[in-house]
């Protein structure tokens, strides 16, 4: 694939978090657990040993004991799996990848497997450059190391790329790694104690791209 023109603007790469920035995993998370309260509560659960879990332990079974932990059926996972492939888009995010795809390299950072982040990826139906999954890293975000290997794979210093963050836990690992980031803040969640905010935040990804816009402006 050959590189997008340069655009001084712009960043010269922005990396984007997928299921929970990109796409709506809010929505088949509650359908797998029979009810929005029990969705986010297992949901929680299920960040909580991610975000605290460092190095990489399969995906699929920390999805499976944080389903047990809020006392959810053995069926609850499986039937995650099985809506994996109706993951929404979040509205405006097809749009701001196709924007962008002129001016800049593009890739994914995500706290997922292998075999379920990308195929969560192809659901976007866009060209990508990377797509980096904690299984390949080796580590859940926010531990930097997924976001060097992405910025490392896009041939691109922290400072020529942002990125957009749908969990305020991923402010964490950007602010260590150096990356200037936006926060699609869908869901209007508190910022968690400890990392620094965004450079932007908004409900709404039509807003970051003025902000990728004017990156390099001064």
């Amino acid at each position: 694939m050959s590189s997008p023109a340069v655009t001084s603007a712009y960043p010269r790469a922005v990396l984007f978090d997928l299921l929970t920035a990109l796409l709506d995993s809010w929505t088949v998370w509650n359908r797998a657990a029979g009810s929005e309260a029990a969705g986010r509560a297992w949901r929680a659960d299920y960040l909580r040993r991610t975000y605290g879990c460092g190095a990489y332990r399969p995906y699929e079974q920390l999805v499976q004991e944080a389903a047990s932990a809020v006392g959810l059926p053995g069926s609850a996972p499986a039937a995650l799996e099985a809506l994996w492939d109706e993951l929404p888009a979040w509205d405006g995010a097809r749009e701001l990848l196709q924007a962008l795809r002129p001016h800049c390299r593009l890739g994914v950072v995500t706290n997922c497997s292998d075999r379920l982040g990308r195929r969560a990826a192809r659901l976007l139906g866009m060209d990508r450059d990377v797509v980096v999954t904690s299984e390949e890293a080796g580590y859940y975000k926010p531990d930097p190391r997924p976001y060097a290997l992405a910025l490392a794979r896009l041939q691109a210093e922290a400072s020529q790329a942002a990125f957009i963050a749908g969990s305020g836990y991923d402010m964490f690992g950007t602010g260590k790694v150096g990356l200037r980031t936006y926060w699609h803040n869908r869901a209007g969640l508190s910022l968690p104690d400890g990392p620094a905010r965004p450079e932007r935040e908004s409900p709404r990804l039509e807003d970051a791209l003025p902000w990728l816009a004017r990156f390099n402006a001064g």
